[in-house]
């Protein structure tokens, strides 16, 4: 069954393509509510949904309560800042040995892994120095 068109659906692709700040629901919506005003909060959420079960963009689960999305769905690693909370994408080398690692004292198959990165974030990292 092909999925129909949904003009939502692409404003919220089109939103998350032209971000790397990794956003919440919550801002995707109050960012798009702006250019459709009858777009509802449960829309967006059924999107997100629909996007990312469907493979299309990704769902980010970092810890702290709220999911992220991310429209770049090719292999890459995130960095979570514990104090301001940003997500940003980590420019980096394949780590996909860690499986190997992980499998030697494992009797079951790995066929995947998730890796977030958490620390300060450079904006919070010169906040800091300067106080």
């Amino acid at each position: 069954m092909a999925l129909k068109r949904s003009r939502q659906r692409e404003m919220i692709k089109s939103f998350l393509m032209g971000r790397k700040d990794h956003p919440t629901a919550d801002v995707i919506y109050s960012n798009l509510k702006q250019q459709d005003p009858n777009l509802s909060l449960g829309t967006v959420y059924r999107n997100l949904t629909l996007l990312s079960d469907m493979g299309e963009i990704l769902r980010l689960r970092v810890g702290d309560g709220v999911d992220h999305f991310d429209a770049d769905t090719s292999e890459h690693y995130h960095f979570v800042c514990t104090e301001c909370g940003s997500v940003i994408d980590l420019d980096m080398d394949s780590i996909d040995s860690i499986m190997e690692t992980a499998g030697e004292r494992f009797d079951g198959r790995i066929r995947g892994h998730i890796t977030y990165f958490y620390g300060t974030c450079p904006a919070c990292t010169r906040v800091a120095t300067k106080s």
